[in-house]
């Protein structure tokens, strides 16, 4: 996928990277900014924005062990790795990348909200640790086997997917077969579900 930014030089996530991240990102007033002189930890940190930055390769985040929401989105990251000490993290934002392969979450199990719009993944799997999971995002990716929805029946908290974009959007049986084998979804490609539903000229269980 071209980014306008792909002939930049990739970038590292180091020390330099997040301090700078952090301290842009941290409280502005007063308080916050003694605080930024005497040196915020980055244990103490709960929400950190790295997007837009040209990113390669997730890396360095092991100290940020209290992160409740991450954003990597508009990078070139092309595998997740590097996020097994997030484990309170509940936002994740991985969307407009070169992800191939769902994986890497294993210990997320706190995770309620992942968006994996926009790359090139074309099987969802590996999220079986994710119980909380509510939101899903992935939209605009290389899904075309509708046994992928079945997979999603062992979320029991998942409200909200994303799919559009993907091949097995367009196939006709498409809403039917999610309506039938994710009965409890809320929101489906932007959509109250509900809402479609009414609109579908029937929601027979599809023949298997």
């Amino acid at each position: 996928m071209s980014r306008p930014y792909d002939s930049m030089e990739p970038k590292v996530m180091d020390d330099d990277m997040l301090k700078v991240a952090v301290g842009e990102q941290g409280p502005q007033e007063e308080a916050g900014q003694l605080a930024k002189q005497e040196g915020i930890l980055f244990k103490d940190v709960l929400a950190l924005q790295l997007d837009f930055q040209n990113i390669l390769r997730i890396d360095n985040l092991w100290q940020f062990e209290n992160l409740r929401k991450l954003q990597l989105n508009n990078n070139i990251i092309e595998r997740i790795e590097g996020l097994e000490n997030l484990t309170h993290l509940v936002w994740l934002d991985l969307s407009f990348n070169n992800i191939e392969a769902i994986e890497g979450l294993d210990t997320l199990v706190n995770l309620e909200d992942l968006s994996l719009s926009h790359n090139r993944i074309s099987k969802i799997d590996s999220l079986d640790p994710l119980v909380n999971l509510q939101v899903l995002s992935l939209g605009n990716n290389q899904i075309n086997n509708m046994m992928n929805i079945i997979y999603l029946r062992r979320f029991p908290c998942l409200r909200t997917l994303s799919l559009s974009g993907n091949p097995v959007s367009e196939a006709e049986e498409y809403k039917v077969f999610i309506y039938a084998y994710l009965p409890d979804l809320v929101y489906l490609d932007f959509r109250r579900v509900d809402e479609q539903a009414a609109l579908a000229p029937s929601t027979q269980h599809p023949t298997r």
